[in-house]
């Protein structure tokens, strides 16, 4: 897998995806303190990457890692996240999920996880 391998997006999607900066849930701000910088192992994640037809709410390109955290209003969006998974999946995209609640309460737990599934891979 090469460095930084982009994956195609629709240019309408990055308007959205810097709407969706801004307006990032408290889950996604303290996850993004914790990964933004090359924080975890040296990767560097991005957060709002458009992706396709989707936005993911953080991604490193070299390790082609998704990391979405759901909260309350994915509850009604199920089948539209495992599609959007499913399509990604086609590009070598893994997913890590985590909950809202769970990022919120168990942070390094979260960290921890994340560092795992990197080293495993390494």
């Amino acid at each position: 897998m090469g460095k930084n391998n982009i994956i195609p997006y629709r240019e309408d999607l990055k308007a959205k995806a810097t709407e969706l900066r801004k307006t990032s849930t408290l889950s996604e701000v303290l996850l993004w303190k914790e990964i933004k910088e090359r924080k975890i192992l040296g990767y560097q994640f991005h957060r709002q990457v458009p992706m396709l037809d989707y936005i993911v709410d953080f991604y490193c390109h070299e390790l082609r890692l998704a990391i979405e955290v759901d909260g309350d209003s994915h509850n009604y969006k199920y089948k539209e996240d495992m599609a959007r998974q499913q399509a990604l999946e086609k590009f070598s995209v893994t997913f890590l999920r985590f909950d809202d609640k769970e990022v919120k309460r168990s942070l390094p737990n979260v960290i921890r996880d994340i560092v795992y599934w990197i080293e495993e891979r390494q």
